[in-house]
């Protein structure tokens, strides 16, 4: 499957004092990425919620390669890094004019909405297959 970039177009609220995109906006940068990760692979926020699983972070990585400024746009690819039926690692790759700015990787669990562990292998088999899919391409 052929994904899409994620375009984002940095706020003057987001630099800092010395006009660069402050660090800690990534991290948003990264879940905005990941909310149209899912969007693209047809498995939205509000549709994996409705079926009762919830993917909270368990952890980041991230690497930042060159400043942006207010104005930039920047472009992320989201892959699938890893996945096992009750993880799922994803790698964000962020540029602005062609340039590497940013790396990172979101590694999220899942879980019912009472908070229990879940096997998406077992229990959402339509959902680990496509992210299955992806990890393989």
């Amino acid at each position: 499957m052929k994904m899409k970039p994620y375009i984002h177009k940095v706020n003057y609220y987001e630099t800092d004092k010395m006009g660069i995109t402050h660090h800690s906006n990534y991290v948003r940068f990264m879940e905005e990425a990941r909310v149209d990760f899912l969007d693209q692979i047809g498995w939205s926020f509000d549709k994996l919620e409705a079926k009762g699983l919830a993917s909270p972070v368990l952890s980041l990585d991230c690497t930042f390669k060159k400043s942006t400024k207010f104005a930039d746009v920047i472009e992320c690819i989201v892959r699938v890094a890893k996945l096992s039926a009750l993880k799922l690692t994803l790698a964000y790759e962020f540029t602005c004019g062609g340039e590497l700015v940013f790396t990172g990787t979101s590694t999220h669990c899942f879980l019912d909405l009472n908070g229990k562990p879940v096997f998406t292998e077992k229990i959402y088999p339509d959902f680990y297959g496509d992210l299955k899919r992806l990890l393989e391409e």
